[in-house]
């Protein structure tokens, strides 16, 4: 895969104080009656949004919600027990599990809810030849998404330059021309349609019908210790995510998002919450893709890093 010389790293760094709009919380260990769980400002993460105020009114356990700038530090938090939990990448949570890292899937984040989007000069997958794509991360659905174009346009990797960017980079990176395209998490599609800078070319059921991005996952030490606090925010979860319409789901973005009306209308139509479980045969696709496309060649297998019997 040829990369350009954009850090990744440093670009999300830069761009952390402009997504979170302040330093990266604190993570400290939950008190008694809480579970804190760690996200991304992503319309993926609303099913975590939605249900962090009514567990607490339901059964008194609170949601503490930790909100970071970039995907390296929120795995840092997840992977060294800083918090309880997050909406993470699922593929960045399954190579934690390969690595050895005490974690569990334990829902999806959304179904569907990603876009290519490409300059308004592309009419095509054949287009991208020559042309330099963004990603956020390798690990991502983002990467498979773009695999799935190029091999339905007769293309591979070798005939484009991919480059791992900061989310918040890419709309502005689109409008200069630093980049011909990208694919990522919501709503940083949506802000790149609603500016004019560029447009959709797929949409993620285009090219993986019921796809899957973001999951849900718990430290094994928090499923094992806390059962009954698991059993209850996992089923608070799956409930709120059922509740998440496109009227509710804007209501709750626009409490945590700074993004405008015409943007969350845009990204909201791509997007679905309902059924978050994980079935095997989900995850099983997942994981043939996975291993199709280069991102891990022993992926967990769906005993390992799925649970589901609550």
């Amino acid at each position: 895969m040829k990369k350009r010389t954009l850090s990744f790293i440093a670009a999300l760094a830069l761009s952390a104080a402009a997504l979170t709009g302040c330093g990266n919380a604190s993570a400290k260990n939950s008190s008694e009656d809480s579970v804190k769980i760690a996200y991304l400002p992503i319309t993926h993460a609303l099913p975590v949004l939605e249900e962090a105020e009514e567990l607490e009114k339901e059964n008194g356990l609170k949601v503490e919600l930790v909100k970071f700038g970039s995907w390296p530090e929120l795995l840092d938090a997840l992977n060294t027990g800083k918090v309880d939990g997050a909406s993470v990448l699922i593929e960045l949570a399954m190579k934690s599990r390969q690595e050895g890292v005490g974690i569990k899937a334990v829902a999806l984040g959304h179904h569907d809810g990603n876009v290519v989007i490409v300059s308004n000069d592309i009419n095509d997958g054949a287009d991208l030849k020559g042309k330099t794509f963004a990603i956020p991360h390798r690990q991502s659905s983002h990467n498979i998404l773009l695999n799935e174009v190029l091999e339905k346009s007769g293309l591979t990797v070798d005939d484009i330059n991919v480059t791992e960017l900061a989310p918040t980079e890419m709309p502005s990176a689109l409008a200069s021309g630093q980049i011909d395209g990208y694919c990522v998490a919501e709503p940083f599609g949506a802000m790149g349609v609603a500016t004019g800078a560029g447009k959709v070319l797929y949409t993620s059921e285009e090219l993986w019908e019921d796809s899957v991005c973001c999951g849900l996952v718990l430290t094994d030490k928090f499923i094992e210790n806390e059962a009954d606090k698991a059993k209850s925010f996992v089923e608070s979860y799956k409930k709120a995510g059922a509740a998440l319409d496109t009227e509710t789901a804007k209501q709750t973005a626009e409490k945590y998002f700074k993004q405008s009306s015409d943007v969350l209308d845009i990204s909201l139509q791509w997007i679905s919450f309902d059924d978050l479980g994980i079935s095997e045969e989900t995850y099983t696709l997942l994981t043939d893709k996975v291993k199709k496309y280069g991102l891990s060649d022993n992926p967990p297998t769906y005993e390992e890093f799925v649970k589901n019997d609550f």
